[in-house]
C-alpha cells in the first residue's frame, strides 16, 4: 500500500510539475508582487523606517517577512489549480482508476513545496543584488529552509480547503488574500513597539511575528531563544489542523 501511494504520488506530481513548466508564467507572477514591495520598501520607504528598525540593512531586516508573503502568493495557486481539476472532472476519473486517492493531494502539495522553493529563490536572488548579505552559517541556512517549507506545507494544506470546496475560480484563489494582511500586522516591516498599543498586542501574539524574528535572527546569526519553539509549535499546530480539514473535506466530497 504504501509502495502504491508513494507511486502514484510521484506521477501526479510530475503532471503537476508538467503543467507549470508549460506555464512558467505562475511563478514568474508569484515573485514579482513580492519582488515589487522589496524594492517599494527598501528604495521608498527605507530612508524613512529603517531607523526605528534597529538594523544597519533594512533589506535584511525586511527579507523575512517578504519571504511569507511570497508563500502566501504562491499557496494561492494551489487552490485555483485544485479548483480547476475539480471543474474539468479530473479527481472523479481518477476515482474509478487504480490511484490512491489521497495522492491526488499529496501530487498538488508537493507541487506547491517545489513551486514556492524556486520563487523564494528568485525574491533571495533580487535581495542579494539589492545588497542583502548574511553570514549564517549552513546550519542557520538548513533552519531557515526548514521553517520556510513548514509554513509553506502548513499554508498549502489550508489552500487544499477552499480548493475542494469554492464555486468559483476567484472564490479559490482569493482566500488568500486576507493572509497577506498578516505580516502587515507583525514585525515584518517595523519593529512591534513602535505600533499603537492594541495592534503591537495582536502584532506580537500572532504567527508571522514568531516566525519572522527567528527567521531574521537566522540569518542573522543572532540567538534564536524561546522564540524558535513558539515558531514551530504555531506551523506545526497549523500543519495539524488544516491537514486535518482538507481531508476531512476531501472524504466527504469524495464520498
Amino acid at each position: 500500500m504504501t509502495t502504491h501511494f508513494a507511486g502514484d504520488t510521484a506521477a501526479l506530481t510530475g503532471r503537476s510539475l508538467r503543467h507549470i513548466l508549460r506555464s512558467p508564467d505562475t511563478i514568474i507572477t508569484t515573485a514579482v508582487m513580492p519582488v515589487a514591495m522589496l524594492l517599494l520598501f527598501v528604495y521608498v520607504f527605507g530612508g524613512a523606517i529603517e531607523g526605528d528598525t534597529g538594523s544597519e540593512s533594512y533589506v535584511a531586516y525586511l527579507l523575512p517577512g517578504i519571504l511569507l508573503i511570497t508563500v502566501v502568493s504562491g499557496i494561492s495557486y494551489t487552490a485555483f489549480r485544485l479548483f480547476t481539476d475539480l471543474s474539468a472532472g479530473i479527481f472523479e476519473r481518477f476515482q474509478t482508476m487504480p490511484v490512491a486517492r489521497s495522492s491526488v493531494l499529496w501530487a498538488h502539495v508537493l507541487t506547491s513545496l517545489v513551486a514556492n522553493a524556486v520563487a523564494l529563490v528568485v525574491v533571495i536572488a533580487v535581495a542579494l543584488l539589492m545588497g542583502f548579505r548574511s553570514g549564517a552559517s549552513p546550519l542557520a541556512w538548513l533552519g531557515v529552509v526548514g521553517i520556510l517549507a513548514l509554513f509553506t506545507l502548513a499554508l498549502t494544506w489550508l489552500a487544499v480547503i477552499p480548493g475542494l470546496t469554492a464555486k468559483s475560480v476567484d472564490g479559490a484563489s482569493g482566500f488568500a488574500y486576507p493572509l497577506l494582511f498578516l505580516p502587515f500586522l507583525s514585525s515584518a516591516f517595523v519593529p512591534t513597539d513602535t505600533m499603537p498599543a492594541p495592534v503591537a498586542a495582536f502584532a506580537e501574539h500572532q504567527p508571522v511575528t514568531s516566525i519572522v524574528d527567528v527567521l531574521r535572527s537566522l540569518l542573522a546569526e543572532q540567538p534564536v531563544g524561546d522564540e524558535l519553539w513558539i515558531a514551530l509549535a504555531w506551523c506545526i499546530g497549523l500543519l495539524a489542523v488544516a491537514y486535518w480539514g482538507a481531508m476531512a473535506v476531501f472524504h466527504r466530497r469524495s464520498a
